[in-house]
């Protein structure tokens, strides 16, 4: 990190990859008057993926069971075991998201957060008991507006993900697609 607290990353633009992150947050609400709110959805994760310049971000929101296969604190220590072994494989990546090698991306920052689990400044249980696992996913490339797709390994890695649903921004555009076992390439073009 440089001393304004932002990644030192060569090429990235001050607010750019902020700007690019607003634009693609916003994209789902713009057709409705009102935001719906947020989807829990068991066996579905969603995705947002952002090429800017000379980054790929991925941000990932999860009904947390699909993970470790429940929604609350860990209370045993199997829980807590399985809850540290899922962290350490989404804290490391190179499994869950295979970017087209064109791009020559390298991991850079991840963020997890979950409420129930503690981390970060994941959203709340609701009164339902639900709890979600999210994700911040960095990458930083030689030509990442070059690529065109990511292989995901959500399928292989967790058994209870059924569907993945993604929206990308892209300099080619903006998609939406939803992947179902076993198909787990994300791809995109126009």
């Amino acid at each position: 990190m440089t001393r304004s607290g932002s990644p030192a990353w060569p090429g990235i633009k001050p607010g750019a990859l902020c700007a690019w992150l607003g634009l693609l947050l916003a994209w789902p609400l713009a057709g409705s008057a009102q935001p719906a709110a947020r989807a829990h959805v068991h066996g579905q994760v969603k995705l947002e993926v952002v090429i800017d310049g000379p980054t790929v971000v991925i941000e990932m929101s999860s009904p947390l069971d699909n993970f470790v296969g429940f929604e609350h604190a860990p209370r045993s220590d199997s829980e807590r075991q399985r809850v540290d072994d899922v962290l350490a494989r989404l804290r490391l990546p190179d499994e869950m998201f295979k970017i087209d090698p064109v791009g020559n991306c390298k991991l850079g920052p991840v963020s997890l957060r979950s409420a129930a689990l503690g981390l970060g400044k994941g959203e709340g249980a609701s009164a339902e008991a639900h709890a979600d696992l999210d994700g911040t996913f960095a990458f930083n490339c030689t030509n990442a507006t070059a690529t065109k797709f990511i292989d995901l390994g959500f399928f292989n890695a967790f058994r209870s993900v059924r569907q993945i649903d993604a929206q990308i921004a892209s300099p080619q555009g903006q998609f939406q697609r939803t992947l179902k076992k076993p198909n787990a390439r994300l791809a995109w073009s126009k």
